[in-house]
């Protein structure tokens, strides 16, 4: 019997998350920046994530000043998953400019007094790379008040960066591969959102960002919007089968809901 997942509620809020790429220092499959998140958040405590959070009204009005002619949403979104990192992490990813510690530094202070992109941009005359960005997924679950969550991937070569707690709703940041996270949600050393978990078993069949950015150019991202459904009697969370991920459904008992 074929299932149709259902929409997203009116009442979801845009959000955006940037996969951040680096080259394994000791060879072998690239290495990607994880967050584990504060455990006094409201949202998805304790848990392995990307970077990323809500779309700021802000974000939208940098959109429209500097790339009109482009899709709103997935700019402000784009914006957005830049803000964020920069926010959580301390690296300034997706602008033209050379980047070193001391601009990123910087650039985190003055947006933690702004609040906003656009006026960080202006004090250190530097101009966003959009493109750098590649759509690699979206997903909103269609239960009241869910993140509607596009997925990005970003590359940063060599990543001989600097990485700093935010104080706040970082608790720790740690690079690691795709498949060594996973091994460590199944160990228990990490807890970890059913969407992030599918999109590690995704990522792990890549061995290398260039490999990833190929498949998800020729995967353009469609919405997948995870639903419950009763199989032998057991409740799982499922996504459609066609979407490009290894596992289509999980127990609910064993895996925790959420957008991040």
């Amino acid at each position: 019997m074929t299932v149709t997942a259902p929409r997203p509620q009116a009442s979801a809020i845009p959000a955006a998350t940037l996969i951040l790429f680096r080259q394994n220092p000791q060879g072998g499959a690239p290495q990607l920046l994880m967050i584990e998140r504060g455990a006094h958040m409201r949202f998805a405590a304790g848990a392995a994530v990307f970077p990323g959070g809500r779309i700021d009204p802000a974000d939208r009005e940098l959109a429209a000043a500097v790339a009109p002619f482009l899709d709103p949403d997935d700019t402000a979104a784009r914006i957005a998953a830049i803000r964020e990192t920069l926010e959580e992490t301390g690296l300034l990813a997706g602008v033209s400019q050379a980047v070193t510690a001391d601009l990123a530094r910087a650039a985190r202070d003055c947006l933690a007094t702004v609040g906003a992109l656009g006026p960080v941009l202006e004090r250190f005359a530097l101009s966003l790379d959009l493109a750098a960005l590649v759509p690699f997924a979206r997903w909103c679950p269609p239960w009241e008040r869910a993140f509607d969550t596009r997925f990005y991937l970003a590359n940063l070569g060599t990543g001989d960066v600097a990485l700093m707690e935010d104080g706040s709703e970082t608790a720790r940041l740690f690079w690691a591969s795709a498949m060594d996270t996973l091994d460590m949600i199944a160990r228990g050393e990490a807890q970890a959102l059913f969407p992030t978990v599918c999109n590690l078993e995704r990522l792990a069949a890549f061995e290398s960002y260039a490999e990833a950015m190929t498949a998800a150019h020729a995967r353009p991202p469609a919405l997948i919007c995870p639903w419950t459904e009763a199989i032998d009697g057991i409740e799982h969370l499922c996504i459609p089968e066609d979407a490009g991920y290894p596992v289509a459904r999980r127990p609910l008992s064993t895996t925790s809901r959420g957008t991040a």
